[in-house]
């Protein structure tokens, strides 16, 4: 009898695709955030922001700031070879949350990613996600110069409860992200875990 390497050949792996959304205020770094780990170029709906807009859009802290999304962001980053995420990044301004609903439908959890120096420019989002029951984890953008804040005094001004996980966050570094997105995943499948846990009789 011969032995030898098999001829058959390995199954491609099916991924699963989960849907991540990323939110939070005014120019907290969003866009930079989908561009950072998306393994393809991402979309961008980025638009030169006008006078007409000034009364509207609150600049504040983020006066720098020429560009805004209109729409989404969207990129893609694989986790596991079997595990792949679509990221949608919201707008931030408040006239254009009408697209959030849309943006939210089929989506696992939602990273919130907040500017310790315009921290309220995210309560928007965590209540969204909060009101809708969908997993989400706090991520604060260190941004060069903001002040550095522990993570239990964030939380507390956040209100959040106790299973929201809070990670301080790099939204320029690669890593830094990806092991954000990670976060999400783990907390929304432990959600899902204990959502399907049959009620004690």
């Amino acid at each position: 009898m011969v032995f030898g390497r098999s001829s058959r050949k390995k199954r491609p792996v099916e991924p699963v695709t989960l849907k991540i959304l990323v939110a939070g205020g005014f120019g907290v770094g969003k866009t930079t955030l989908v561009g950072a780990v998306s393994e393809i170029r991402p979309l961008r709906t980025e638009e030169t922001l006008s006078e007409a807009g000034r009364p509207v859009d609150d600049l504040a802290g983020v006066e720098a700031k020429t560009t805004t999304t209109v729409a989404m962001d969207f990129g893609r980053i694989t986790l596991r070879e079997d595990l792949v995420l679509y990221l949608f990044g919201t707008p931030g301004q408040d006239r254009f949350w009408f697209l959030w609903d849309e943006l939210a439908q089929g989506a696992l959890g939602a990273v919130v990613l907040a500017d310790t120096r315009r921290l309220e420019d995210c309560f928007a989002a965590v209540d969204y996600f909060e009101r809708r029951k969908i997993p989400f984890t706090v991520a604060v953008n260190r941004f060069e110069g903001a002040e550095a804040f522990p993570a239990g005094t964030v939380r507390a001004a956040l209100d959040l409860d106790p299973e929201v996980e809070l990670l301080m966050c790099d939204a320029r570094d690669r890593a830094s992200v990806r092991d954000v997105l990670v976060a999400v995943v783990e907390h929304a499948a432990a959600r899902v875990g204990r959502d399907r846990q049959p009620a004690a009789t």
